[in-house]
């Protein structure tokens, strides 16, 4: 079976504590990036995205609810110099930017699993665990990551919370960024 299924789970993080875990992975885990980027939410009724960060463009969708644990992902990775050409395209299809992010991230694979540490302007610290699943072993997936936010410490940041913030975001980001 295809591992297709992405297995995520995040929770809010001080900035000591992103210092923290920022030290232990680093002493920890390998470093596979180290990365700004801006991504563009278009207001459509998927969850479709363009971004640019320091080794390129990429258009992605993602399948199903914002903060679900496990999405199928689709994704198509361009030249950097393409991004601009990406915002036109969108534009002139008659999608419009709903929300700019504008993050720095570390990226770790620390025992088979994608740990990104995040600061997002005007939204905040974040670690988000993934995992790439299949769609019959996505809920062992999703206990083993939970698992392995316990094993740091971190309580896991319900959904709820994820949502209110995103809200406040969505209709503040420009005064925030």
């Amino acid at each position: 079976m295809p591992k297709n299924i992405e297995v995520e789970i995040r929770s809010f993080i001080t900035k000591g504590k992103y210092n923290e875990l920022l030290e232990f992975f680093n002493q920890n885990a390998e470093l596979t990036k180290e990365d700004f980027q801006e991504t563009h939410y278009f207001d459509c009724e998927q969850d479709l995205r363009i971004q640019k960060n320091n080794s390129g463009s990429k258009i992605w969708l993602k399948k199903g609810q914002l903060h679900d644990d496990a999405r199928e992902e689709i994704e198509i990775k361009t030249n950097k110099n393409d991004f601009e050409n990406l915002q036109k395209l969108f534009k002139t299809l008659g999608h419009n930017i709903e929300i700019k992010w504008l993050r720095n991230r570390n990226q770790f694979n620390w025992q088979e699993i994608k740990v990104c540490l995040d600061y997002t302007k005007g939204y905040g610290y974040i670690i988000e665990l993934e995992k790439m699943s299949n769609e019959e072993e996505k809920e062992k997936t999703l206990e083993e990551l939970k698992q392995k936010l316990q094993e740091l410490n971190i309580p896991l940041t319900s959904k709820q919370e994820f949502e209110n913030k995103f809200q406040y975001y969505k209709e503040n980001w420009r005064e925030l960024i």
